[in-house]
C-alpha cells in the first residue's frame, strides 16, 4: 500500500493551499481530485478579493500560500476597494483571467517538491483507534496516510437545480457529485446538513455593443497580492455597468414559481450576502433596479459573466430575462446559471485546528465547513494543511487568534459560533480590524511562518528585507525635517495649509488629505509607494492602533485561561440549559472563545469561571490511592 504523511481531497481554493501548505512543511503530502484539469477552477465569479477576502489573500500569501501569485499572473483588472475609507477596510480585488489562473495553479503546485497530484475519487474513510489511517478509491485503490484534508467543496451529495425540472446530480456544472464520500463522513458519527449556493449565466460579448455601457476601469498603478513573486500583469481590460429594471423585475415575478428556490426544490439555506435575483425582487420589492456587472472571463474569450444575476429559473426565463436588461436586448446566453445544493459539515464539530473532535488527523477546510468564497476556502485550506502536517508528526497544532489574522477571525467564527447560512468574511467580523490590514500581513504573520520554516530561503530572506524597508521608512520620516521653503509648494498642489517652521515629515502626515507617498520626495533615500504604506498607516493612526493594541492585552487574560475537555459542563448548575448544552458541545478551549459562543451571557462566563475554579479544587481534594 502506497503510505503518505497528508492525503487531501479535494482541487479546489482550500485542497490547493492544504496540499501546498503540508509539503512545504516536509510532508509527503498526496493531492487527490476527481479531475486534474479543474485544479483552481474559479467555479462561479472569475474575481480574487474584495472586501475583507483580499485581505486572506495576503495571509494567505504570508504563510507561502499559491492564491496571490496565481492572482497576480492572472490579473486583468485590478481595484482598491473602498479607497475613500479608513485603511482598515481598504480591499484589494483582481478580476482574473479563468484560463490563466487555473494554469497557475496548477504550475505553482507542480514546482512544490514533496507534493503529488493524482486523478481519483475517494468513496471511503480508513478510521481505527479514533485516528485517520487512509482512504479508499472508488477503484477500490487503498492509499496510507496519518492525516487526511477533505476540501470536498459543494461535491458532497451536490445537485444542481436549474428551475422545478432540472435536478441534475453534480458537484459542479459538467463534474460528478461525491455521494459516497458524504456517506462515509456520516458513518463517523458527523451530522451533516444541506445549504445552497449558486451562479449567473454568461453571455456572448460579441451579441452586444459594449460601448451602451458604463465602462469600470481598473487603478493605474501597479498592485501584487504576493510578497515573494513580482510577475508581469497580463493586458488590463474594463469591466461594465447594466441594470436589471422593472422589465425584469416583472418577468421573475411572473416566473417565481417556476425558480427552484421559491418553487420547493430546494431546501438548504443560501448565502445572504450573494443573493439571488429572485430573493433580491421579493425581499427589496420597492427596489427600481438591481445593478449588474459584466465581467469578462479572460483575455481570450468574449464570454462575459454576468455578476448579480445568481438564479434558479429555468434556462428560457434567464434568457427573457437577460434580454429585458437594457442594452442586453440581443444578446446569447452561452451557459445557464443555476442553484447548487450540497452537504456541509457543521462546523462546531472541529476544533481550532480544523480537526474533527474525535478522529486525530482527520481534518476539513473550504466551503463544507459553511463557508462561501474561494478567499475563506483558502484561508482555512492553509492552516488545515500546516496543522495535517504537524498532527502527521505528533506535533501541536498552529491556532491563529483574532487578533493575528482574518483567517482567525474566520476559523473562530466557524467552530466557536458555527453558522446557520454560508459563512462569508467581513472586516466588520473582526474586533481589531484595524490591525488586521491587507498592507501589514506580512508582519503580522512572519513569526509563525519562521516558526514553522514554512518559507523557502529566498522568500525568508525577501520578507525580512521588506519589513526592515518599512520600518525604515518609519524611522526616516520621524527623524526628517521638512523645510517650509521646500515642502510648501507639495502642499500647496495637495490644497493643504502651508507649514511656518520646519516640521518633521511624520508630524505632516497626520494631516488630513496628505500621505507619506505625497511627500517622498522630501525623505532621503529611495522608497518604493508600497514600502511606504505601512509606515504611512502606522503614523497616522498611531493613537487608534494604540488603543486597539491594549485592548488585545486586556484580553489576552480571558483567552490564555483554558478550559479543559473533560470539563462537566451539563453538571454546572448555575449556568443557564443552553450555555451548558453550548459549552458540552463544542468544547472551546478557553474563557474567552467560551465568551464568543451565541447564548453564553456575561453572567454565565462569570459563573462558568467559578465552577471551572470549584470543580479544579475538587479533583485536586481527590485521594490518590
Amino acid at each position: 500500500m502506497v503510505a503518505y504523511d497528508v492525503i487531501v481531497i479535494g482541487g479546489g481554493h482550500a485542497g490547493i493551499e492544504a496540499a501546498n501548505a503540508a509539503a512545504r512543511l516536509g510532508a509527503r503530502t498526496l493531492l487527490l481530485t476527481q479531475n486534474l484539469e479543474t485544479i483552481g477552477v474559479l467555479s462561479c465569479n472569475p474575481a480574487i478579493g474584495g472586501i475583507a477576502k483580499g485581505t486572506v489573500v495576503r495571509e494567505v500569501d504570508a504563510l507561502g500560500g499559491v492564491m496571490g501569485q496565481a492572482a497576480d499572473r492572472s490579473m486583468i483588472q485590478f481595484r482598491m476597494l473602498n479607497r475613500s475609507k479608513g485603511p482598515a477596510v481598504w480591499s484589494p480585488r483582481a478580476q482574473c483571467d479563468r484560463g490563466l489562473y487555473r494554469r497557475a495553479a496548477r504550475a505553482l503546485l507542480e514546482r512544490q517538491p514533496n507534493l503529488e497530484l493524482a486523478q481519483g475519487t475517494v468513496s471511503d474513510l480508513e478510521i481505527r483507534s479514533s485516528r485517520v489511517r487512509g482512504v479508499v478509491t472508488t477503484e477500490g485503490t487503498r492509499l496510507a496516510s496519518r492525516s487526511v484534508v477533505i476540501t470536498a467543496g459543494t461535491f458532497l451529495r451536490g445537485q444542481i437545480h436549474q428551475g422545478l425540472k432540472a435536478q441534475v446530480p453534480a458537484g459542479r456544472a459538467g463534474d460528478p457529485p461525491s455521494v459516497e464520500l458524504s456517506e462515509a463522513i456520516v458513518r463517523q458519527g458527523v451530522t451533516v446538513e444541506r445549504f445552497k449556493t449558486g451562479t449567473p449565466p454568461r453571455i456572448d460579448g460579441r451579441s452586444l455593443d459594449l460601448e451602451r455601457f458604463q465602462h469600470q476601469d481598473g487603478e493605474v498603478e501597479p498592485y501584487w497580492f504576493s510578497y515573494f513573486e513580482r510577475s508581469a500583469h497580463p493586458r488590463q481590460v474594463p469591466c461594465y455597468l447594466a441594470y436589471a429594471g422593472p422589465e425584469v423585475k416583472g418577468i421573475i415575478v411572473a416566473h417565481l414559481h417556476e425558480s427552484a428556490l421559491y418553487g420547493g426544490a430546494i431546501t438548504g439555506r443560501g448565502p445572504r450576502y450573494c443573493p439571488s435575483i429572485e430573493d433580491k425582487v421579493v425581499k427589496f420589492p420597492d427596489a427600481e433596479r438591481h445593478q449588474l456587472f459584466l465581467e469578462p472571463e479572460g483575455l481570450e474569450t468574449a464570454e462575459l459573466y454576468v455578476n448579480g444575476l445568481s438564479t434558479s429559473l429555468p434556462p428560457e426565463v434567464q434568457l427573457q430575462m437577460l434580454q429585458a436588461v437594457p442594452g442586453l436586448e440581443r444578446c446569447r446566453m452561452t451557459r445557464a446559471g443555476y442553484a447548487i445544493e450540497y452537504d456541509y459539515l457543521p462546523p462546531t464539530q472541529l476544533d481550532t485546528a480544523l480537526q474533527l473532535r474525535g478522529v486525530g488527523g482527520l481534518f476539513f477546510a473550504g466551503q463544507v465547513n459553511g463557508t462561501t468564497g474561494y478567499e475563506e476556502a483558502a484561508g482555512q485550506g492553509v492552516l488545515a494543511g500546516v496543522n495535517a502536517a504537524l498532527s502527521a508528526r505528533d506535533d501541536e497544532p498552529v491556532v491563529l487568534g483574532r487578533d493575528d489574522a482574518m483567517i482567525g477571525v474566520l476559523i473562530d467564527d466557524l467552530v466557536t459560533r458555527g453558522t446557520d447560512e454560508p459563512y462569508r468574511l467581513f472586516t466588520s467580523r473582526a474586533e481589531y480590524r484595524l490591525l488586521l490590514r491587507q498592507d501589514n500581513a506580512l508582519r503580522r504573520l512572519l513569526r509563525v511562518a519562521t516558526r514553522l520554516g514554512i518559507l523557502r530561503a529566498e522568500e525568508q530572506e525577501l520578507a525580512e528585507a521588506r519589513l526592515e524597508r518599512e520600518e525604515g521608512a518609519r524611522r526616516t520620516a520621524e527623524l526628517t525635517l521638512g523645510l517650509p521653503l521646500e515642502v510648501n509648494q507639495t502642499l500647496a498642489l495637495l490644497g493643504v495649509a502651508p507649514v511656518r517652521v520646519p516640521t518633521r515629515i511624520a508630524e505632516l502626515v497626520r494631516r488630513p488629505g496628505l500621505r507619506l507617498q505625497d511627500l517622498w520626495r522630501h525623505l532621503p533615500g529611495e522608497w518604493a509607494a508600497e514600502e511606504l504604506e505601512w509606515a504611512d498607516i502606522e503614523l497616522k493612526y498611531e493613537g487608534y492602533l494604540l488603543r486597539e493594541r491594549e485592548a488585545v492585552a486586556r484580553l489576552e487574560g480571558l483567552d490564555s485561561m483554558v478550559l479543559e475537555p473533560e470539563l462537566p459542563y451539563s453538571t454546572f448548575g448555575s449556568l443557564s440549559t443552553e450555555s451548558r448544552q453550548k459549552l458540552a458541545r463544542i468544547q472551546p478551549g478557553t474563557m474567552g472563545r467560551a465568551g464568543r459562543i451565541p447564548g453564553v451571557s456575561p453572567s454565565d462566563l462569570q459563573n462558568l469561571a467559578l465552577e471551572v475554579i470549584k470543580w479544579r479544587r475538587g479533583r485536586e481534594e481527590v485521594p490518590t490511592g
